[in-house]
């Protein structure tokens, strides 16, 4: 069952309780972390969605102008280096290569970078005063590793087209230097990012995390509930 709408009612069933048999600290507790609950989940709704009124939503789509020059960095500068495409062209040169084999590149390549600007960029949105609120940035670690091997997983599947592998293939055919044949191959790459949509984006970024940012709003609710009834026992003491 979704995380948040667990959360959720299980929140509103405690705030019922708390309410139906007058038990003070028992409303206490699920109002608090019913707002919790609700108000990281608006903050994660609001990364993805454009919220009419609400200042800073939709900071993903909104910036995905930006998410596609990391992606493209991030391809150029370590899958299709200077020191990978001559591996490449010396493959090329000893034998007739049928397919590139790609993977092996990517698998070894460093993506942290990328983690760590969509780190930064959800850190600037509207979500970021929130996650300080419940330990900052560190909250969002866990999601590291299935973020990687999620886009790591997409750079292959792009690598293994048959149109980049086409592509790259004719390059390497035409006997073109390492500086002539970068060019060329960024300009394929540009040529499938152009493709991506601020939608396409939006939902790219989603499969990678939002799963994991659930328990954002299950964190919510707790913390919420602790608050509650701190807030409630406190006058007592």
């Amino acid at each position: 069952m979704n995380k948040s709408l667990l959360t959720n009612l299980l929140a509103l069933v405690v705030m019922a309780c708390g309410w139906f048999f007058a038990v003070p600290w028992l409303w206490a507790m699920g109002l608090f972390a019913f707002s919790g609950a609700v108000t990281n989940w608006l903050a994660i709704h609001m990364l993805f969605e454009k919220v009419p009124l609400l200042y800073g939503s939709g900071v993903i789509p909104a910036r995905f102008s930006e998410f596609k020059q990391g992606i493209y960095d991030l391809i150029m500068g370590q899958f299709f280096s200077k020191e990978n495409l001559q591996r490449l062209l010396a493959e090329q040169h000893d034998q007739d290569v049928v397919s590139l084999k790609l993977a092996p590149v990517i698998e070894a390549i460093d993506l942290s970078p990328a983690f760590d600007a969509l780190l930064e960029t959800v850190q600037k949105s509207s979500l970021g005063g929130m996650l300080a609120m419940f330990g900052g940035a560190q909250m969002l670690v866990p999601l590291k590793e299935p973020f990687i091997e999620n886009l790591s997983r997409s750079l292959i599947e792009l690598a293994d087209s048959p149109e980049v592998q086409q592509q790259i293939k004719n390059q390497l055919h035409q006997g073109d230097t390492i500086d002539l044949l970068q060019p060329k191959i960024a300009a394929v790459v540009e040529g499938r990012l152009a493709e991506l949509t601020p939608e396409m984006v939006k939902d790219i970024v989603q499969q990678m995390i939002r799963q994991h940012l659930g328990w954002l709003v299950v964190w919510g609710g707790v913390f919420g509930a602790l608050i509650g009834l701190f807030s409630s026992i406190l006058p007592a003491i």
